[in-house]
Order: structure tokens, then sequence, then C-alpha cells
């Protein structure tokens, strides 16, 4: 009986504390309406994570971005994510694969409880343990560099790796990772993250898929990642072209939302940096202004 009753009190302030935290969510979310959706203002996180939600859950919105189209006045002053998650679950293989995170994007339960992504063999590869697992469902989690894979040859099914190629070799101490880039002039290249290409095919079977997302436009570096030009791409589509087929999709930010352009509508894109405000306008981007999305199948 005391247990009973003990259990019931816990359950009463365990809702007791979800109403608040709901309560305080729509809170912050009201908040960053009212004061305009200015991009990193206070309820703009939470209000990108409810969009996700939402978008990555319609069918609809997967539909169209499966038929290359976006809805008008998609995604809003929200930055690249509302872009890649919906491209990806639209190109996701529905069938049960054994499955490769490359850079640990998809360690989020609103992501991973997903019915697309629940029923698949997970591993989540990425350089350090972070603050939250989801060992429950099943995942395994392996840390490393992505240059040096611990994998065997033509192992996963299904590889996504987004928006992660554009931090190899870069100053990655932002994320709490003690690793500088070595590179000594900030406006140089680097094209280690070829290496991650070269690893990401090896790894992949023959009919696998791989899904790679990163920013496009002019070539800048901003340190802790550097953006992608035309010239760096083809170095990436040089590699796959030798092992199978690719397709290439350019999402653009304009000021009423993303849309999907011509990719020579994108050479002359600049990301803005929240961090040092560099390449901030009067567009309110929120980080990347346009992005590059490679869907590639491995034939060979």
């Amino acid at each position: 009986m005391l247990k009973k009753i003990i259990k019931k009190i816990h359950r009463y302030y365990l809702n007791q504390d979800i109403k608040k935290e709901k309560k305080y969510q729509e809170l912050k979310n009201e908040n960053f309406f009212n004061n305009g959706q200015i991009p990193w203002s206070e309820g703009y996180y939470e209000h990108k994570i409810e969009s996700i939600t939402k978008f990555i859950n319609d069918d609809s919105v997967l539909k169209s971005f499966k038929n290359r189209t976006v809805p008008d006045n998609y995604g809003f002053r929200l930055d690249e994510r509302i872009v890649e998650y919906p491209w990806i679950f639209a190109n996701i293989q529905k069938d049960k694969t054994i499955f490769l995170d490359a850079g640990s994007t998809f360690n989020f339960d609103y992501l991973l409880s997903n019915e697309l992504i629940e029923n698949k063999e997970k591993y989540i590869y990425t350089f350090y343990p972070e603050g939250k697992n989801y060992n429950e469902k099943k995942i395994s989690y392996v840390y490393g560099d992505l240059r040096e894979l611990p994998f065997k040859n033509d192992f996963f099914e299904e590889i996504v790796c987004q928006s992660t190629i554009e931090h190899i070799d870069m100053d990655n101490s932002i994320y709490g990772y003690d690793l500088k880039s070595t590179l000594d002039v900030v406006t140089n290249k680097s094209y280690e993250y070829l290496k991650v290409i070269d690893e990401l095919l090896r790894v992949l079977k023959t009919n696998g898929q791989l899904l790679l997302t990163f920013p496009y436009g002019k070539f800048e570096n901003h340190g802790f990642f550097q953006q992608f030009d035309n010239e760096m791409v083809k170095k990436i589509i040089e590699k796959m072209d030798r092992l199978g087929e690719y397709e290439l999709t350019f999402f653009k930010y304009l000021s009423e939302g993303w849309v999907i352009a011509a990719q020579e509508d994108c050479n002359d894109s600049e990301s803005f940096n929240p961090h040092t405000q560099i390449g901030k306008k009067d567009d309110f981007a929120a980080h990347s202004r346009a992005i590059c999305c490679v869907k590639f199948i491995k034939t060979k």
C-alpha cells in the first residue's frame, strides 16, 4: 500500500515537472515570434527543433523534397538543418539497413524515434562521447577519426554524413574537442575531407547509399568550418564517379525562406558565422546561405 502511495506521489510530481517544462518551452516559442523571429534569439532553438520534427514526420513535405520542391516560405529564418534533415529523411531507405551516422548528427531522440530510423541497425561514429546516448535504442557508439574508420570494407548499406566534412582538419575546440587545425593560414583550403570521402566509400556496400551534405558557395574558412566551392565539390565527385552514380541537389537561403536552386545560382553564396558575426546581412540568414546535398549509390 505504501509503495503504491509513493509511486502515485512520484508520478504526480513528475507530471507537474513535465507540465512546467512544456509551459516554459511554449513561452520561449511565443517570445521568439513576438520578437520578430530573430535567428539565435530566445526560443529559436525550440522553434527549429519543433519545425524539424514536424516536417520529417509529414509525408507531404518529404514527398516534396523527394520531387525536388519545397513549400512556399519554407524554413523562414531557420538555419540549414531545416532543409538537410527533410532531404535526408526523404531519401532514406524504408527497409531495415545497416546504417552509419558519420558525424553524430542523428544523436537526438526526436530523430532516432522516427519510424524510418527506428528499425535500422544503427551505428553512430564521432570523435568523443557526447553528453547523451540512447543505448536503449540499440545504437552502437564508436569513437575516432572519420579519416580512419575501424570498419571493414563494404559493411554499411546506408551512410549519412550531414554537415560534418566541412569540420575536418578545422579548429574543433568550439565543440569541446582538443583538435586544432593544421592550417597555418585560415584563408587556405584543407583537402583532408577527401580522406573521409575515401573511407565512407570504402565501408559502403555495393548498391549501398551515401547521403552527404555540406555548406556551399564561395570558399570561406571560418576557423571551425570551411565552406566548399565548386572546385572542392568536383574533387568529391571525381571519387564518386569511379564507383557509382550520384545526384546533386542545391538549396539556397532567401529572405523569405529556403528554395531549391541551380548550382550556378549558389556559387557566390556566403555563410553567416554566428560566433564571429562575419557574413551578417539584412536577410536574417542563421548560418549557411546554400547547401549541397549529394546522393550517391555505389555500383562497383
